[in-house]
């Protein structure tokens, strides 16, 4: 099987820059969660020492939040042009697909940030598991929204629960992101969307 190269930067950087540092955070919570995450692993990726980590990101806690913000912009992009499709159905289907994608990439961590960086345990953590408690409850009532805009469009029956629908998907989306962490391929993930679409309402 051909060998993927990606283009992830190796090493320490010769100067400081403050986007490449946070793209490396990153990568590191993403691999490893917000609790299995020790602030020498940030500096480490990073290539920078503490004083200046707290000085440009502030702690630990502030730095994932600004991590989560780049995932959303960037390797989680593809939630919000799915939803500029024209039917609810075909916003599902290329959300879901391009969950698959986005999991599936050789050149990032295996499963989805929002997922991994909520297996905290300590008190300590208490603050970054409500964090992503409520972006995950904001991007399941984006989908709300968006079957609700369907409904009076008349591209979904009116009488089916648009929050029911919307935490199905949510739900299924986060299954995605577990099963990916197992190394389930991306065939197997794609059949799971289609299997889940047999599902969508006449």
């Amino acid at each position: 099987m051909k060998q993927e190269r990606c283009s992830a930067p190796v090493g320490r950087p010769r100067a400081f820059d403050a986007d490449e540092a946070l793209e490396r955070a990153l990568q590191v919570f993403w691999q490893k969660g917000y609790e299995g995450t020790s602030l020498s692993d940030l500096t480490e990726a990073m290539g920078i020492n503490r004083p200046s980590l707290y000085a440009t990101f502030g702690n630990k806690e502030t730095l994932f939040r600004k991590a989560l913000d780049r995932y959303m912009t960037g390797p989680a992009a593809h939630v919000y042009a799915a939803l500029t499709q024209p039917t609810a159905r075909e916003a599902v289907e290329q959300l879901l697909r391009g969950t698959v994608d986005s999991l599936s990439d050789p050149c990032r961590p295996r499963g989805c940030l929002m997922v991994q960086g909520a297996l905290c345990s300590g008190d300590e953590a208490a603050p970054i598991r409500q964090e992503l408690v409520a972006r995950r409850a904001a991007s399941q009532e984006l989908l709300k929204r968006r079957f609700e805009q369907a409904q009076q469009d008349g591209d979904l029956p009116a009488d089916f629960s648009a929050d029911d629908l919307a935490r199905y998907i949510a739900t299924v989306i986060q299954g995605l992101g577990v099963q990916a962490v197992g190394d389930v391929s991306r065939e197997e993930l794609l059949r799971v969307v289609e299997t889940a679409m047999l599902a969508w309402p006449a």
